[in-house]
């Protein structure tokens, strides 16, 4: 049943129906984006009312093994960071078997690891184990991740190669609103299943590995691949083959070997990892960050972060969980616009906006806190996600227009690296500085203002480094024959009156009721994660 040659599409089959089995994958991981909301209840585990503080000369492996004292932050952060270095490393490792194995077996494999190493994770907490958590959501869990990434990508980009931007942003959004669904869910278990012995975390891990594992088969089993020479067809049934422009001829395919020889390759490595860099510390840390900024000013009350009693940081820590939300609806949102603004815009120009107003915006971020506008500081960052998002939905977009489509879940796999590295810097960045400065003395509502600084340093560089990127001139290629030998044959630039239909012309309908029931299976968690995100940011703008 895992066979590739199993999960080849049959006549008249509906190519609408793999964008919900891309997002019944892409949901469950996604919530590694909304771990932060984890965070701040691990650090009183031991404690459950208030964090009992391990001494200081208590070196890192009895910190991993300690059940007498809390974690800190900095050491719960680097489960964040082992999930995506994990996550570029096994997409990087199992990209080329993917694309001989197919997204069936590959989001299986993804199922059992995510669902599994949350499992692993639920034992760690129960036995206050540092250590089981780092190998159970950060490793194991990673793998997870980088496969269950990548299985939907190459995928759709075959399915929908007259959109490109439009296909890898359906395939990725359903990864940024991971968060909108599971972090309202998890303040809720943690709140229902939290006692006098227990603040909640391992059980509702527990309960998270089991309806991840149930939506990712679904999804994994439902994902089809085109037979080989698919094209869709134009409007009006006419013959669907692609149609090249003077200014880019058809060209055959790179494989991710020769697409990792090119200078392209590095430049567009770069523009991603600076991209993601500058984001993913402030997602991984959105919860504290807007609870230690503002502090009671949430509440209506003038007391920094630190003086509230525990009452009001239960209150804080729902505000937090909504504002991680909040960033998951916009991130969500971005990738879906941005991705396919850029089929329009063109892929350089859309990484250009990303970078430019991106940094202009970090900068800003200081002086927002300062003035004590909670919605705008919200707007700032919710803006921010929204092009990280983008970033991310666009890229395999931006190596099928270098490299061409055949081999681009492989080109994305080793691509995907440089999330590994941004996993480390991002996160390091906001984590580290912060606590040096609050060590420091400076006040924990101005620990994050030099971090801003150095994130928008970063941006800076993504767009140096985009601007370099050119065409792959006819000698990168190694004289290409102008034939495309990939399953899919190669989609350049087509005009409005080729926009594919989403049903072959001379095949018959799939059932509509099943079309509308698996779309409404995505859709409802996503609208009740919109709803709980709204319920949540009016009590934090109230």
């Amino acid at each position: 049943m895992l066979d590739k040659r199993y999960t080849i599409a049959g006549p008249g089959f509906n190519r609408w129906l793999v964008p919900p089995a891309a997002l019944c994958v892409h949901l469950c991981i996604g919530m590694a984006y909304g771990f932060s909301v984890f965070w701040l209840p691990l650090t009183r585990a031991v404690g459950i009312t208030h964090s009992v503080a391990c001494p200081e000369s208590l070196g890192i492996l009895g910190r991993l093994t300690t059940t007498t004292c809390d974690w800190d932050k900095p050491l719960l952060g680097w489960m964040y960071t082992l999930f995506f270095v994990f996550l570029g490393s096994s997409a990087a490792l199992f990209g080329t078997w993917l694309e001989r194995a197919g997204p069936r077996k590959a989001a299986v494999v993804a199922a059992c690891c995510w669902s599994g190493g949350l499992v692993i994770s639920a034992a760690g907490v129960y036995s206050h184990q540092l250590w089981l958590l780092w190998l159970g959501s950060g490793v194991i869990g990673g793998i997870g991740l980088g496969l269950g990434y990548i299985s939907p990508v190459s995928t759709l980009i075959k399915w929908f190669p007259d959109r490109r931007g439009m296909a890898t942003g359906m395939a990725i959004m359903g990864f940024g609103g991971g968060a909108m669904v599971g972090s309202p869910l998890a303040d809720r278990l943690m709140r229902h299943f939290a006692g006098p012995d227990s603040v909640g975390v391992w059980q509702t891990f527990l309960v998270l590995a089991g309806l991840s594992f149930l939506f990712m088969m679904i999804g994994a089993f439902a994902y089809r691949v085109p037979p080989d020479g698919w094209t869709p067809r134009a409007r009006g049934g006419a013959a669907g083959r692609p149609r090249a422009t003077a200014t880019r001829p058809v060209q055959r395919s790179f494989t991710a070997a020769e697409a990792c020889r090119t200078r392209q390759f590095w430049l567009v490595w770069l523009v991603l990892c600076l991209n993601v860099s500058a984001g993913i510390g402030v997602i991984g840390m959105a919860s504290p960050m807007l609870q230690e900024i503002f502090g009671g000013r949430l509440l209506g009350v003038d007391l920094p972060f630190e003086r509230l009693d525990a009452p009001a940081l239960a209150r804080v820590a729902a505000m937090g969980a909504g504002f991680t939300g909040l960033l998951s609806l916009f991130n969500i949102v971005g990738r879906f616009f941005w991705s396919s603004l850029s089929d329009l815009l063109g892929r350089q120009p859309t990484y250009a906006v990303f970078f430019l107003l991106g940094a202009a915006l970090y900068a800003a971020a200081p002086a927002v806190g300062r003035a004590g506008d909670v919605g705008l500081f919200c707007a700032v960052f919710c803006m921010i996600l929204t092009m990280y998002g983008g970033g991310f939905a666009a890229i395999p977009a931006y190596l099928a227009d270098l490299f061409g489509t055949a081999f681009v879940g492989a080109i994305h796999g080793r691509l995907l690296t440089a999330w590994s590295v941004a996993g480390v810097v991002g996160p390091v960045l906001v984590n580290y500085v912060n606590e040096q400065q609050v060590r420091a003395g400076v006040p924990r509502a101005a620990a994050y203002d030099r971090t801003m600084i150095i994130l928008a340093g970063l941006l800076v560089a993504g767009a140096i480094c985009n601007s370099l990127v050119r065409p792959v001139a006819p000698s990168e290629s190694d004289a290409r024959d102008g034939t495309d030998t990939g399953p899919v044959a190669e989609a350049v630039r087509w005009s409005a009156g080729d926009a594919a239909t989403c049903l072959e012309a001379r095949l018959r309908w799939p059932s509509v009721v099943r079309l509308a029931a698996f779309w409404l299976l995505v859709t409802l968690p996503l609208a009740w994660g919109l709803w709980a995100t709204i319920r949540q940011a009016a009590v934090l703008f109230g």
